[in-house]
Formats: structure tokens, sequence, C-alpha cells
């Protein structure tokens, strides 16, 4: 089972197309097993994850222990309706299976449009599970 969802999770990595220095923001971002494979994939970027349950981001903290020491990593305690993210500008943003990216896309866009870059790549993927 978890397998299948590392494996699902590195298809959608794939799919990112992340350069070394990408600036990254995860909405949603559960136990952190994608933000591990973002991580891998940064040399001068930056990992922002966000998740609304304290369980989750505790997790995703622990499995992400070495990048949150130097500094590539943090997981915040958050929903991208109540995020403050003060003065970060990410250059990419993902979600994978946040249901507001498609019950309202629009206001997903709308919400995530203070923290983007110029040409930022806003990217959202959701799987019925099988």
């Amino acid at each position: 089972m978890m397998s299948t969802m590392s494996e699902r999770l590195r298809s959608v990595v794939g799919q990112l197309a992340i350069r070394p220095g990408d600036r990254v923001l995860e909405i949603g971002c559960g136990q952190g097993v994608a933000a591990t494979m973002v991580c891998q994939l940064l040399s001068t970027g930056t990992l922002t994850a966000i998740d609304r349950s304290t369980k989750m981001i505790e997790a995703a903290t622990r499995r992400n222990a070495e990048y949150v020491a130097s500094g590539r990593a943090e997981f915040l305690i958050a929903s991208l309706e109540d995020m403050n993210l003060g003065d970060r500008r990410f250059d990419l943003v993902f979600a994978v299976r946040v249901g507001l990216f498609h019950r309202d896309p629009a206001r997903a866009q709308a919400l995530l449009e203070p923290w983007l870059a110029p040409d930022a790549r806003v990217l959202s993927f959701y799987d019925v599970p099988v």
C-alpha cells in the first residue's frame, strides 16, 4: 500500500520538472513523502510545505529532519485558506489531492496569487483511489 503511494508520488514529483534552485510550496504535504523527493532534487532551492494537521506536520518534519536542519525545508501548520507566508515567493506550487483545487480552482489560484513569483508554475494532481 505504502509503496503504491510512494510510486504515485514519485510520478507526481517527476511531472513537476523541478529545477535545482526552485522555491517550492507544497499544499497538503501529509507525512512529507513527496517533500523528501522534492528536497532530493533541490540544491540552492527550498521547500515550504503546509498541512492543516499538526500530526502530519510533526511526521513530515521528523521524516525530513536533515532537510529542515540544513534550512532546505520547512513544514508549517496551515491551510491554503489561512496561510501567511510573509514575504516568501514561490516558483512552483503543487498540491496532491487537495479538494479546493478541484471544487473551486479559481479560488485556489486566487488564494495562491500573493505568494507566486513571476512565471510561477502551479500544478495540482487528483487521482481517484482504485
